[in-house]
């Protein structure tokens, strides 16, 4: 303990994070709210029947906002679960990216458009709009029920999500949900995407001075940080940047999509030469194959200064966390590559609170358990066309 009553390694942590906000002094810093709850969803099933339930018991607005929406079982479900809540009156708004859920049949939106649901799909192709624009996606995943209970986390609707597609097609992800005053900046959030598409708004109904999110009802500190193109530095990069820097102990990270680049790369060496324990959870099998392999070409200067890495091969990784010292921990739609960084329109949530955190810590502790760990002579031995497949990719990592 130090004189102050800290312990001294989150005093150290603290006069670290000052002086990385002071070489961002430019960007506005986000709210802390505080005193939300927050419940870690760590398997499909849960997550979705959570979500689920959250549907039935809405009672005045839903918001939804997916990168990607099917037309599967999962997709089919949920989209009932919608029409069924228009009926009693509640009234729903849908924002998905045009590009992300192109694969889905134009048909199942009408449906949902004649049920009731007012729908913007973002992003729809236009010349007047330039072909730069084209490559924006919003890539945010988020429920928001009467304002008071919202669900986040890097899962779209779909079966590889919820569990029910063949068990080489699942994807291993993971959600949590807030209800508090956070949600409030969420429900902004969601209006300032939905006015990018339309002259107005959606009309919510006035908030519920007596509603769960105006008054306390939980430990947790949360930040929300929104990412977006428009921004003139990269409030996703920075919030990523900041939690490395603030490290002591340990920083635990799983992301399906590793195309950090080298200021990212460079915090991570650093946290490692000042004692910090680093481990990666990585993909060995994905949906994108060349940023997996992209990705690769970054694990021999890690394994060099003693980061352990690690891959899944049970199911396609697509969780996106990061937890420091056990107590933080950043959750949301965002992946550790540029695209995420500069192109997407995301959400994160920076969570402080110590009881999440150990959640978390189990979760991950348990894939890492489950994974294959990456041992530095054995990468090194990888063969002439690997080496030479990651240099030519590395050439157009920007752009993957």
């Amino acid at each position: 303990m130090t004189a102050t009553g800290k312990p001294a390694w989150k005093r150290n942590r603290l006069t670290r994070m000052i002086g990385l906000l002071k070489r961002f002094r430019t960007l506005p810093l986000p709210l802390t709210y505080r005193h939300n709850r927050v419940i870690l969803f760590p398997r499909e099933h849960s997550l979705f029947r959570a979500l689920h339930i959250a549907l039935r018991s809405a009672k005045r607005f839903i918001l939804i906002e997916f990168y990607m929406i099917r037309a599967d079982r999962t997709g089919a479900a949920f989209a009932a679960e919608l029409a069924a809540a228009v009926r009693r009156g509640v009234r729903v708004w849908m924002i998905y990216d045009y590009v992300g859920s192109i694969e889905t049949p134009s048909f199942f939106f009408e449906a949902l458009a004649r049920q009731g649901i007012e729908l913007s799909p973002f992003n729809a192709p236009s010349f007047r709009r330039g072909l730069r624009w084209f490559d924006r996606r919003d890539h945010r995943k988020m429920a928001i029920f009467d304002g008071e209970i919202a669900f986040l986390g890097g899962f779209n609707i779909g079966d590889e999500y919820s569990g029910l597609a063949e068990e080489s097609q699942r994807f291993r992800d993971m959600g949590f949900s807030v209800s508090g005053s956070a949600v409030g900046e969420l429900v902004r959030n969601f209006s300032e995407t939905w006015l990018m598409e339309h002259d107005q708004p959606p009309p919510l109904p006035p908030a519920d001075s007596d509603a769960p999110h105006s008054r306390r009802t939980g430990r947790a500190d949360v930040v929300i940080v929104s990412g977006s193109p428009d921004q003139r530095r990269s409030y996703i990069g920075y919030t990523f940047l900041a939690n490395i820097a603030s490290a002591v102990e340990e920083i635990l990270i799983a992301t399906p999509y590793f195309v950090p680049g080298p200021r990212i790369i460079r915090s991570l060496l650093r946290a490692a030469r000042r004692g910090v324990t680093v481990r990666l959870l990585l993909p060995a099998r994905s949906d994108v194959p060349l940023v997996r392999l992209l990705g690769r070409s970054y694990y021999g200067a890690l394994l060099m200064r003693g980061i352990e890495i690690r891959e899944m091969d049970r199911k396609i990784l697509h969780g996106k966390v990061m937890l420091i010292d056990g107590e933080r921990a950043v959750i949301g739609s965002a992946n550790l590559d540029q695209r995420s960084f500069h192109r997407n329109y995301e959400l994160e949530s920076i969570i402080d609170d110590s009881v999440f955190g150990r959640q978390i810590k189990r979760m991950l502790l348990k894939d890492f358990e489950d994974s294959r760990r990456i041992i530095r002579e054995d990468h090194e031995r990888r063969g002439l066309i690997a080496r030479f497949l990651e240099r030519v990719i590395n050439l157009f990592g920007w752009f993957l």
